[in-house]
């Protein structure tokens, strides 16, 4: 039997599984913070820093201001709940997750093996001495690895093939993430930085697989195949057979949604409120927004992230976050922390096409906000756009910005 659900009813499922239609904390502690990340699964780190690094955003968007030295010690410390590894692209997941991950950790040993031209092949022996300085003294950042490789063996070990090097032990599963220094990733052996029962624990590939879909579906609310496997980039096929298997227990309810084309299943224990009450500005690598097919599908909104864009041929702006307010994605704002003047500065703001007439009303208390959450003095409107006017116009009138 198969549900039906509107497409309204479908986006407001999402919002809720994606934390937002929870009322605003009064504080935001470590609970908050660590309940928040198990709700999503995992939180996408990337090195952009123009605004905010990544990582803190989604965290902002669903909670307010938090003192992001918190998140840090939660996520970055040496035996932190939570560690890295690349589950959607590198990403904090929670510590549990590591051991459903090996199956693509041997993959990529295996892929690498099979190899005859790999980097990994011809470099055994730099293997090796890696593996053995990090057991001698503990986790090192590149940079620390990188200085005692050309004091002890000259500059044919110069950076590139330490950083390589550590990658692939990474990727293999030989080495973890023990924190972070100045976001650099401080590589670890296992037993440096997981607890034992975690290293220990064996699960089979395809309940890893099915576990992996679970997950994404409860952070999905309701979803196609391609947005399942997607959320821990997981094989198609092996998706679909996880989604039978879910099926058969009553965990995934296959349900029609208006508009779209793909089937969908809704997880048992998400639910659909009758209206979600938010105003966010959402990471490009938020998971409301990062499948851009999906994002178009519930929202109707096309987003293209423009970093990688030459300056001219940009139409949205280098940085350009989406706004959602309630349950809709209605513009982007192109944001730049200016910390030497103390000012955030909105570069360009835009409004989609139907958004609410008051979108500048509700979209200008998050901008300062945000600013005060970054220890900015003021928010200054100097970009382009149609929703620049507006803002300038609200934000003038608050005292918050020139």
């Amino acid at each position: 039997m198969t549900d039906s659900m509107s497409a309204a009813s479908a986006r407001r499922t999402a919002l809720a599984a994606q934390g937002f239609a929870r009322p605003r904390p009064a504080t935001v502690g470590t609970r908050q913070l660590a309940s928040a990340i198990d709700r999503l699964g995992l939180v996408q780190l990337d090195s952009v820093n123009v605004f905010e690094r990544s990582h803190y955003l989604p965290l902002f968007a669903r909670l307010g201001a938090f003192d992001r030295a918190l998140l840090d010690r939660l996520t970055f410390a040496k035996t932190a709940r939570y560690t890295e590894y690349w589950a959607h692209e590198a990403a904090l997941i929670p510590v549990d997750t590591w051991p459903l991950l090996r199956w693509r950790m041997d993959d990529r040993r295996a892929k690498d093996d099979a190899d005859e031209s790999s980097w990994s092949r011809a470099n055994g022996p730099m293997l090796d001495w890696l593996r053995a300085e990090i057991a001698d003294k503990g986790p090192l950042t590149v940079r620390e690895v990188e200085h005692d490789a050309t004091a002890r063996r000259g500059p044919w070990w110069g950076w590139s093939d330490v950083k390589i090097g550590l990658e692939k032990l990474f990727a293999w599963g030989e080495l973890v993430s023990a924190g972070r220094s100045r976001f650099e990733r401080r590589y670890a052996l296992p037993e440096q930085a997981l607890p034992h029962a975690v290293i220990a624990a064996r699960v089979d590939r395809a309940d890893a697989q099915r576990a992996l879909v679970e997950r994404a579906a409860l952070a999905h609310g309701v979803g196609t195949a391609g947005d399942l496997a997607d959320y821990f980039r997981m094989p198609v096929a092996a998706t679909l057979a996880a989604i039978r298997d879910l099926v058969d227990d009553g965990i995934l309810l296959p349900t029609a949604v208006d508009g779209w084309r793909a089937p969908a299943w809704r997880h048992r224990d998400a639910r659909t409120p009758r209206r979600v009450d938010a105003v966010a500005l959402l990471s490009p690598f938020d998971p409301v927004v990062w499948a851009r097919p999906r994002a178009e599908r519930l929202f109707d909104f096309h987003y293209r992230i423009e970093i990688y864009t030459p300056a001219p041929q940009r139409k949205f702006g280098y940085y350009s976050l989406p706004l959602l307010v309630d349950d809709d994605v209605v513009g982007r704002i192109d944001l730049k922390s200016d910390r030497q003047n103390g000012v955030l500065l909105v570069q360009s703001a835009w409004i989609e096409e139907g958004a609410p007439a008051d979108t500048a009303e509700r979209a200008a208390p998050r901008l300062l906000e945000a600013a005060a959450w970054q220890g900015l003095e003021r928010v200054e409107v100097v970009g382009r756009g149609s929703l620049a006017p507006g803002l300038a116009g609200v934000l003038a009138s608050s005292g918050g910005a020139r």
